[in-house]
Parts: C-alpha cells; sequence; structure tokens
C-alpha cells in the first residue's frame, strides 16, 4: 500500500465502518503494510467512503445485518487474493510490533495454526486500561478465511474456527476517538439488544448456530458457559453491583486511576444497570408466562416492536462494543 505506512504481507484486511470518519484514517494507516485492504461500508451519511478509498482501501457497500452477518457476508463475498484475514473494527489499530509479528507468523514455513487470538488493549479518555478485566482481553481475529465463520447472534459473536488457534504476544489497540456522548448514545442502542439476547436466553429457545456453552471448552465456549449458567442466573439489580465489585475491586480496575473510575461507573451502573431495567420492563410487558411458552424463537429473534427490531429494521447499527 502507498500513504507513508508501508510494506507488504500474505494476508487481507476486512474492516466495518458505519459513519467512522473520525476513526478511520488511523485504523487503515495502521495496516497499510498488508497489501490487501476490503472496507464494508454501511451506507455512511459522512466522509468514511472517501477516507477508505484515498487510503487505498477497497469499498464495498453493504445494508447492515449486524455484526455477524456483515462479518460472514464479507466472508463470503469479497474478492479475497490471500487465505489469512484480518478482522478488526473502525475503531482498532495495529502498532508496529504486532504488524511486524503477523507478518513474521504467517512465513513461518510449518505453520499449523488456522487462526490466533490477539490481545486487544482498550483506551478510555486516552489512557489504556490494563486492569479491571479489560486487559488481556483475547479475541480471534486472524484465520484462515476458509476455516472460520461466525456464529449468527446479534450482539459479541464469536468466530467458529474449524481448526487449531494460536496466540500472539504483542497487543492491538482500540482507541475509539468518538466523544464520550456519542458512547453513551451508542451504548444505549447495545443496551437494547442486550435486553432481548437475554430474553432469548433464558425464556426462548436461544440462538440455533451458537457454539455452545463447555467450561471445560476453548475460551470462547468457556466465556458462553458463565454467561449462560451463572452470569444469567443472577438475579437482576443486584448484577451490576457485582460487575462493578469484580471489575474494579477482585480485578484492580482503580489501579487505573480516574479514567478506570468512570469507565467501570458506566459500564457497571449504566450499561449494565440499564440492560437489566429494560429486561424488566419487557418482562412487565409481555409477562413471563407467555415467554415460557416459547413465544420468543430462534425465528423470532426479538419480540416484535422492540427497540432492537426496530434498530435492525431501519438498518442501525447494534452490535459489540468495548
Amino acid at each position: 500500500m502507498q500513504n507513508g505506512c508501508n510494506s507488504s504481507s500474505n494476508v487481507s484486511v476486512l474492516v466495518l465502518a458505519f459513519n467512522e470518519e473520525v476513526n478511520l484514517s488511523a485504523c487503515l494507516c495502521s495496516v497499510q503494510w498488508a497489501d490487501e485492504i476490503f472496507v464494508v461500508d454501511s451506507m455512511s451519511a459522512d466522509r468514511t467512503r472517501d477516507i477508505a478509498t484515498k487510503m487505498g482501501a477497497r469499498v464495498f457497500e453493504h445494508h447492515w445485518e449486524g455484526y455477524a452477518r456483515q462479518w460472514n457476508w464479507a466472508l463470503d463475498n469479497l474478492p479475497f487474493s490471500h487465505d489469512w484475514v484480518l478482522i478488526l473494527d473502525a475503531d482498532e489499530m495495529i502498532p508496529k510490533p504486532l504488524a511486524e509479528e503477523i507478518q513474521h507468523t504467517l512465513r513461518v514455513p510449518g505453520n499449523d495454526s488456522d487462526g490466533f487470538y490477539l490481545n486487544r488493549r482498550f483506551f478510555f479518555l486516552g489512557r489504556p486500561l490494563m486492569h479491571g478485566s479489560l486487559f488481556p482481553s483475547w479475541q480471534l481475529r486472524l484465520f484462515r478465511r476458509a476455516m472460520g465463520r461466525y456464529e449468527d447472534r446479534p450482539l459479541n459473536p464469536h468466530i467458529a474456527l474449524h481448526g487449531r488457534a494460536g496466540r500472539l504476544r504483542a497487543p492491538f489497540d482500540h482507541i475509539d476517538m468518538h466523544s464520550v456522548a456519542d458512547w453513551v448514545a451508542k451504548h444505549n442502542k447495545y443496551t437494547d439488544v442486550e435486553a432481548d439476547e437475554y430474553l432469548q436466553e433464558t425464556y426462548g429457545k436461544g440462538y440455533e448456530s451458537s457454539i455452545p456453552a463447555r467450561f471445560w471448552g476453548d475460551q470462547p465456549e468457556r466465556k458462553r458457559w458463565i454467561k449462560l449458567r451463572v452470569w444469567n442466573r443472577f438475579p437482576l439489580l443486584l448484577r451490576p453491583f457485582l460487575f462493578f465489585f469484580r471489575n474494579y475491586f477482585v480485578k484492580l480496575g482503580f489501579l487505573d486511576g480516574k479514567p478506570g473510575f468512570i469507565y467501570h461507573v458506566l459500564w457497571s451502573f449504566w450499561v449494565r444497570f440499564l440492560i437489566d431495567t429494560k429486561i424488566i420492563e419487557r418482562q412487565m410487558r409481555q409477562g413471563t408466562a407467555r415467554l415460557s411458552e416459547g413465544v420468543l424463537t430462534t425465528e423470532t429473534p426479538c419480540p416484535p416492536g422492540s427497540p432492537s427490531c426496530e434498530l435492525e429494521r431501519k438498518g442501525i447499527h447494534a452490535g459489540a462494543g468495548g
């Protein structure tokens, strides 16, 4: 690639974007060492497409279908030249040490891995948050394209990898340059989806394409087991307090100073508390008796008329957040 941040590698980079003119330049500059970059844009109304084109990326437009379906559409339909694909959000960057490690690893003869977990370093108010369950945060982002697809879930989908996965040591960075007000607005949408997801998993039939929940399985299977068998069984409205205590005190989130305190208060007593409140609101509207009779099915992934259904219908993003 051009633009002063160069080199090349046998990996294709895939980025999803929607109104990301604030973040996209830094993201794409961090992967200019790759000789193939795709940006899938969900009909942005800002300069996202122009920035991607000027940075040398190939831009494809596709109406938003949810994170998993958007990723899978791209993996199935874009004209990739390489077997390996690196998945990034528009507010993520690959620092030079990780770029060099990726290139070196994929060039090593006899590499028998089909994917690699990368360690995400999360920034908030200009500071990396290195405690409070935020680091290390292992994400399967680099894999052989033929060997992995995302499970079809509305939020935080994992890649189902049909093969062996390793880990790379150098971290990548999540640095969202939008304002805190934008962060709050975005997570308000996410809480709608999380509330509906809770009801689907607790009273409905779950999600047929989900990875299995196994305590002794790999990392995604173990995380799913903890979510379904432990977290979802805690009393609503108590969960945000337990979440804060675990992350801020037990997991040492207080060591990240003022940005860490602000983030954990928002993450627990705004996001998590709002999720539980919306779950209670939905239960009051519909009645848990109707839900337990199987009204929520895999064919009806969220209650008709619910905010997250409206978000999907209107093509508004509602997926994973930092």
